[in-house]
């Protein structure tokens, strides 16, 4: 796996995120609910911080991408519940899309957590 790719995958997850909680917050109801909009920014945040490991080369960005994959699957789950939205669905594929970088970063597999 390319560096290079996870961080941008973690970056444009960020960015997606961050979008999406803006769009949340005006579409108000079910989009807005406390759990949601907490998930989309656990998963904005810890992309970034991610990416941060990552571009700094630190020895801890494995434990990092790992706990983003988890973050990230946790989120595409959330929006998965409002799929009938084009920005939840696309915030979803993204968050899919980190997950799988951020595991094979973090030498993890699909299902099996980061040490």
């Amino acid at each position: 796996m390319d560096m290079q790719q996870c961080i941008q995958e973690c970056l444009q997850c960020h960015r997606v995120c961050t979008e999406t909680l803006t769009h949340c917050l005006q579409k108000g109801g079910r989009h807005a609910s406390p759990d949601h909009i907490r998930t989309l920014l656990d998963c904005a945040e810890m992309c970034q911080t991610s990416a941060h490991f990552m571009l700094r080369n630190s020895n801890l960005h494995p434990l990092t991408c790992g706990v983003c994959a988890e973050t990230c699957e946790a989120c595409a789950t959330s929006c998965d519940a409002i799929a009938d939205d084009d920005m939840m669905r696309r915030c979803a594929d993204v968050c899919r899309r980190c997950a799988e970088s951020c595991r094979q970063m973090s030498g993890a597999h699909p299902g099996i957590r980061a040490a």
